[in-house]
């Protein structure tokens, strides 16, 4: 179905997580040191990688940094393991341009449910409409690319169907929960800093979206109706 990166050093987990993912019907490739994955992701791109944070030679934060400052490397889906508690690792996780993150100790089968998620997420047909168009942003769904007037915006898989879902839903109140269920693919119960770092980066990225994509207090987000065109 899919070629997974494993990068895990504790040997115990990472044939754990093969079983799991091999099971499921994906192709499982294992490294268990993080100074070997940029060499290795351009050399080969899988479908996705599952990165743990704390990695001999390069840790896992620094290597998602890497992936996502080559362009070669930059859209691949990346989920990333870290000790549970360590909300500070999680959210540098997410703020460096993971997708997703599971926390130690974990079900197996919840990451094969993230894992699969995504990839449905990132590989699903695209829409009939081809080129979402919001003011100055296109959004061609073909070629995988944004553009901001004739500027072309780099995005992560996860930031580009978060953007994707707020161009086909703009003008409507999407609470977290929601943008959760539809742009990640599941039911998570314990918070949603996922969105809100996401959501950050977009506005970062398109400084447009500083004023026309709005906070909805402890509810979620609405993308205003589109600038009236001439």
């Amino acid at each position: 179905m899919a070629r997974i990166l494993v990068v895990e050093d504790h040997a115990d987990i990472a044939a754990l997580i093969r079983h799991y993912l091999e099971r499921a019907g994906h192709t499982v490739e294992h490294l268990d040191s993080g100074r070997d994955v940029p060499a290795r992701v351009r050399l080969s791109p899988p479908n996705l990688v599952v990165l743990d944070v704390m990695l001999p030679g390069l840790d896992g934060l620094l290597v998602c940094q890497a992936l996502r400052a080559e362009p070669s490397t930059a859209a691949i889906p990346i989920i990333i393991l870290t000790a549970r508690g360590e909300e500070a690792d999680r959210v540098r996780g997410l703020e460096l341009g993971a997708d997703d993150y599971v926390t130690k100790p974990f079900s197996p089968k919840e990451l094969v449910a993230r894992v699969s998620a995504l990839l449905r997420r990132v590989e699903r047909p695209a829409a009939t409409a081809k080129v979402l168009r919001y003011g100055p942003i296109s959004l061609d769904l073909d070629r995988h690319q944004v553009l901001v007037g004739s500027g072309e915006v780099r995005l992560t898989a996860k930031e580009f169907l978060l953007l994707q879902y707020l161009l086909e839903h703009a003008g409507r109140v999407l609470s977290r929960d929601l943008l959760l269920s539809d742009v990640w693919g599941y039911q998570y119960t314990g918070g949603t800093r996922t969105v809100d770092v996401h959501v950050r980066r977009l506005r970062e990225k398109i400084p447009l979206f500083a004023t026309s994509l709005t906070t909805i207090k402890q509810f979620g987000y609405k993308l205003e109706d589109p600038p009236a065109t001439s």
